[in-house]
């Protein structure tokens, strides 16, 4: 509704990505070569964590084609078979699993040596290209143009003409989530043309021309066999569920 209030006689077309429950990243490329990798942090100022990233075999060194310079986003994540083998290795070494992939991605790429995070067997799926001279006409056809940069891109992505394309889109993937090898915790809806993007423009936070929709969480039922009673050393009682 907002978008066609803002370009009310323009034709409209969208794009629908999965939304990697991971971390976000950006990859700075000059002269095709990867010269920086740097988090979100905390929307104002990242962390440089450039030596971690060039140990994510799916993120290319160097790009098929010799661009200039480029800004490439995505989003890093650890797929269920690699994350379950991670925890099996922790609790065999005496270490706590980790809670879930996306803690275990944020906790690799703090790690200060490279090598922990090549074994760690991150992915990475982009999303987004920042060009001068390169970018293409719509969405869509950038992030084919990733694709033959040499990086990955989520293949379960969708053009649509109205929003019952994007409904359509939101509860298949919605029906389909238990099935997928990584977590997603919704869809993205991107204006597909750069040039109405370029119109839109962003507030301070957020682009004009995107926005999220969030599946619920998912519920599970657990069963409580016993709850015990926990006696610190100063004489406090912990109640503990079992």
């Amino acid at each position: 509704d907002r978008i066609r209030k803002d370009l009310p006689s323009e034709d409209l077309q969208y794009v629908a990505e999965l939304k990697i429950d991971g971390v976000a990243l950006s990859l700075t490329y000059e002269n095709g070569l990867l010269v920086r990798g740097v988090t979100r942090g905390d929307g104002v100022q990242g962390e440089d964590i450039t030596t971690n990233v060039k140990t994510i075999q799916s993120i290319p060194i160097r790009l098929h084609e010799p661009i200039d310079h480029c800004e490439i986003r995505g989003e890093v994540y650890l797929n269920h078979k690699t994350f379950d083998a991670l925890n099996e290795q922790r609790e065999q070494e005496g270490e706590n699993p980790f809670a879930n992939p996306r803690n275990a991605t944020a906790g690799s790429l703090k790690l200060q040596d490279p090598r922990l995070v090549a074994q760690r067997r991150l992915s990475f799926f982009a999303y987004f290209l920042r060009s001068k001279n390169h970018a293409q006409e719509t969405h869509a056809q950038n992030l084919d143009f990733i694709e033959k940069l040499g990086l990955s891109v989520n293949p379960n992505r969708a053009t649509c003409n109205d929003i019952e394309d994007i409904l359509k889109y939101a509860r298949h993937w919605q029906e389909q989530r238990p099935h997928l090898p990584y977590d997603i915790d919704g869809i993205v809806i991107k204006l597909n043309t750069v040039a109405q993007q370029d119109k839109l423009g962003a507030t301070a936070k957020t682009p004009r021309w995107a926005i999220s929709y969030k599946y619920s969480a998912e519920q599970a039922e657990t069963k409580l066999n016993q709850i015990t009673l926990q006696i610190g050393r100063t004489g406090v009682i912990t109640p503990v569920a079992n």
